[in-house]
């Protein structure tokens, strides 16, 4: 009579099955597997909680004077840089500036708050114009950050901070056409009566 599978001698208990070669490596490698897994888990780091930065407060806003400037609208601008870019433009008029605009683009670009552009006859009259202004502003205590475009006159380019100025000859002026650029932005009254006395008698 055969013995039946797992019976043993001693007590008939049944042998434990014999794991194969082949299935011990499968064992330890779902196990490595998992310890990897769980390794890799605890070097996932913990998601930084994003912090809104403080904005920078903006500018206050001022209402549109009484002579209604700027289209009756209010502006963003500092009643210092409206200052300024009037100062300029008187500066520019009594150089005998031609076409003097002043563009208020506060709160569309980060660099200035007015825009003042201007025509000189000639490459003399430009340079002129730009030395004008830089004299009649730097009596008010004011100097320009940087002045490009002097030696040739074409197109000379004045950082005053919260005001940029544009003096141009005409054919530039008509080629990049700044004016056309900022036609959303509104413009301030160029002052009038601004040329002095002696520079009406030369002409005359």
């Amino acid at each position: 009579m055969k013995k039946q599978n797992g019976a043993g001698a001693g007590g008939g208990r049944s042998r434990p099955p014999i794991k194969s070669s082949h299935e011990k490596v499968l064992e330890s490698s779902g196990a490595q597997a998992r310890a990897k897994k769980a390794r890799r888990a605890a070097r996932v780091p913990t998601p930084e909680i994003a912090i809104p930065r403080a904005r920078a407060p903006k500018k206050a806003r001022l209402p549109a004077p009484a002579d209604g400037d700027a289209g009756g609208q209010w502006s963003v601008a500092s009643e210092i840089a409206r200052e300024r870019a009037t100062a300029i433009a008187i500066a520019a008029l009594d150089k005998k500036a031609v076409g003097v605009e002043i563009l208020d683009v506060a709160g569309k670009v980060d660099y200035a708050d007015f825009l003042v552009v201007m025509t000189g006859r000639s490459d003399r009259h430009t340079q002129a114009l730009a030395q004008g202004i830089e004299e009649a502003l730097k009596k008010k205590g004011v100097r320009p950050m940087a002045v490009e475009g002097l030696p040739h006159g074409s197109w000379v380019l004045m950082d005053f901070g919260d005001v940029v100025v544009h003096v141009f000859q005409d054919e530039t002026r008509q080629l990049y056409d700044i004016e056309g650029l900022w036609l959303d932005a509104h413009r301030l009254p160029v002052p009038k009566g601004a040329e002095p006395e002696h520079s009406r008698d030369q002409e005359v």
